[in-house]
């Protein structure tokens, strides 16, 4: 499924020698420099620069060194899904999950909506979401992966090839620390942010997201915007280390414990619902038309 070698390249990279490498995968100091500089001479790259002190990533190492633990993840992710398929029933739905896609609201759901198929049933599968395997799995929405909950906007679903069903709009809500002053309160008004920086994901995401950006920007100058990539575990760490405050959602309450999720007192927005191939099976457009009954068409 991929270079083997690659896995020695990070025991390498971690362990910070070659010799303590080789003791960690039981082999010979010189089998793992010879693996090493096989893997260099094939990529036409140093990945290594040997002081007399140890070893250190050169650029190209730190970039590889990232992205083949990508790779060797997806690949092992791949084995299981393909062992899974030979198990596959099309009566099950499978949802995806992650601290950032929770399947909880669905699983809660779940005593009511059975009614409505009780021939259907759940399987909740999780990933790692990382940028490059979050777009793969939207991407290939159908094949492993049924169902995805998440927030989205039209632009988002045309650049990763996807539809959804709407389930509300989600009100966007600002997550401190609970050490912050202002988690105190059960309410926020725009007047306690002043003063304050806000952590918001970049232009571009979420054209919701870049309205209350722009208002924020063209009305509260006293505000003051920091960007970010993509929602993940460490942006939730950067808003607790740091003292800022976070634009959320309710559903990510619980990704980290030391962070509470407050109401703010205006009408921001966005779409949040379940993610799914343009082209879903028979089983997956059932169970959501069951989900439409239940849960949007009663708002």
């Amino acid at each position: 499924m991929y270079n083997p070698q690659l896995e020695t390249f990070i025991q390498v990279a971690d362990a910070g020698s070659f010799n303590k490498a080789a003791q960690e995968r039981f082999i010979a100091p010189s089998a793992v420099i010879k693996q090493i500089n096989s893997l260099e001479d094939s990529l036409g790259v140093a990945l290594f620069v040997r002081t007399h002190r140890g070893l250190a990533l050169t650029e190209a190492g730190q970039s590889l060194y990232h992205d083949a633990k990508y790779i060797i993840n997806y690949c092992n992710e791949a084995v299981t899904r393909a062992k899974n398929a030979l198990h596959q029933n099309k009566n099950i739905i499978r949802i995806g999950t992650s601290p950032m896609t929770p399947g909880q609201f669905l699983v809660d759901l779940w005593p009511s909506v059975q009614k409505q198929c009780s021939d259907l049933k759940i399987k909740l599968i999780p990933f790692d979401n990382t940028p490059q395997n979050a777009r793969e799995i939207l991407r290939n929405l159908g094949q492993n992966i049924d169902l995805v909950a998440g927030p989205f906007d039209q632009a988002f679903l045309d650049s990763r090839g996807c539809a959804a069903l709407e389930i509300e709009r989600a009100p966007i809500r600002c997550a401190v620390s609970v050490h912050h002053p202002l988690a105190s309160k059960q309410e926020l008004v725009v007047d306690d942010l002043y003063g304050e920086e806000i952590m918001l994901i970049h232009r571009g995401w979420n054209s919701y997201l870049d309205i209350l950006r722009d208002d924020l920007f063209a009305k509260y100058p006293a505000i003051t915007i920091i960007d970010f990539n993509f929602f993940c575990i460490d942006v939730f760490n950067q808003c607790e280390n740091s003292n800022r405050i976070l634009m959320t959602l309710d559903y990510w309450e619980s990704v980290h414990p030391l962070l509470k999720t407050i109401p703010i007192r205006w009408d921001y927005t966005l779409p949040y619902g379940l993610l799914h191939s343009p082209q879903p099976s028979e089983g997956v457009k059932h169970f959501l038309n069951v989900i439409q009954r239940t849960v949007v068409s009663p708002m």
